[in-house]
């Protein structure tokens, strides 16, 4: 029997062997697949088998905390020498922290609230004790004349104030690290009258007459070190320009005067004239006349900073006093 397939003539007497062969080696395939995929569940182990992995399983003895060994005179600083996480194990102590699920603050173990947050517990008094005996050998001893803030202040007269910042960025470099500040006292400064009142024109709002401190702040440069020298070229401008005598400050009158000055005023001609009468004053010092000064400066106060009740008053003291007039009350 002739059998035809893809065009071709087979002899299917031929083929019949080979065709058995094939159909023997796939029912033996699905046979096994079935086998593999179609296994048996046994909820239930054989006992043979629980005996064997029952005798496998290893005990392992955990040891105890190792806070509850600890002595109480123990070297804590050896125990927790640096920062470091919390670790409940170490501490001998019952700590609390955060509250659980009844309400309750729970203790150290598995408190995930006592980890979050950096501890102190290497900066015990023993410890700082310690460091500053390290530290000691690199100390030298305070310089004699600078026992008080006056002495300090006297010859230190100026002020650097920077900051540093610890940075969490891909630069380590923090934008307001760069601030500079510079403070130093206008009384430290040598100005007579002409150089000071244009000081303080020049200066503004950068001087604060309650304290006498000068503030010049700079934050316009990329580094502190830029700014540093910045506050430094401020002050000495300022003070340079400050001494300098224009040709129109020359010419100028006391009617022109933004002040009122009362060392170049009328009033204390005729102040240390009226007090040296009927002779001629040869000078005109007015530290000898009693209460000259206090008039000069309730004076100063009423035309400079305007009339009010204060003023006034402070005026009619000055006055009774320099003339010597005793008034009652009535009066």
């Amino acid at each position: 029997m002739l059998l035809l397939k893809r065009g071709c003539e087979v002899n299917f007497t031929q083929s019949l062997p080979k065709m058995l062969r094939l159909l023997a080696a796939y029912s033996s395939a699905s046979e096994s697949n079935e086998q593999e995929q179609f296994r048996v569940l046994q909820l239930y182990p054989q006992k043979k088998a629980f005996k064997q992995e029952k005798q496998k399983i290893q005990h392992i003895n955990v040891p105890p905390p190792r806070s509850t060994e600890m002595p109480v005179d123990q070297d804590w600083p050896s125990v927790w020498p640096g920062a470091r996480t919390f670790h409940p194990a170490s501490v001998p102590l019952p700590l609390r922290q955060g509250y659980n699920e009844k309400g309750e603050p729970p203790g150290k173990y598995a408190n995930a609230e006592l980890m979050k947050i950096p501890n102190f517990l290497h900066l015990t008094p023993p410890a700082i004790r310690r460091h500053c005996e390290a530290l000691k050998q690199f100390c030298t001893k305070w310089p004699t004349g600078l026992e008080t803030e006056e002495k300090c202040m006297k010859h230190f007269p100026v002020e650097i104030i920077t900051s540093d910042y610890c940075y969490s960025s891909p630069t380590i470099r923090d934008p307001l690290a760069r601030i500079v500040s510079l403070r130093v006292r206008m009384s430290s400064l040598h100005l007579d009258a002409h150089a000071k009142d244009k000081l303080l024109r020049l200066l503004g709002n950068k001087y604060n007459p309650d304290t006498d401190l000068i503030t010049i702040t700079a934050d316009r440069c990329p580094t502190k070190k830029q700014n540093l020298e910045y506050v430094w070229y401020l002050l000495t401008a300022v003070y340079h320009e400050s001494w300098r005598v224009e040709l129109w400050e020359a010419e100028k009158s006391v009617a022109d005067m933004e002040y009122y000055d009362w060392d170049t005023s009328p009033s204390r001609t005729n102040l240390v004239t009226l007090y040296k009468w009927p002779e001629p004053p040869t000078d005109y010092d007015y530290e000898t006349i009693p209460h000259a000064t206090e008039y000069k400066i309730a004076v100063s106060d009423l035309i400079n900073n305007g009339e009010d009740e204060y003023s006034v008053n402070k005026y009619k003291e000055a006055v009774k006093n320099l003339l010597n007039l005793k008034c009652d009350n009535k009066g």
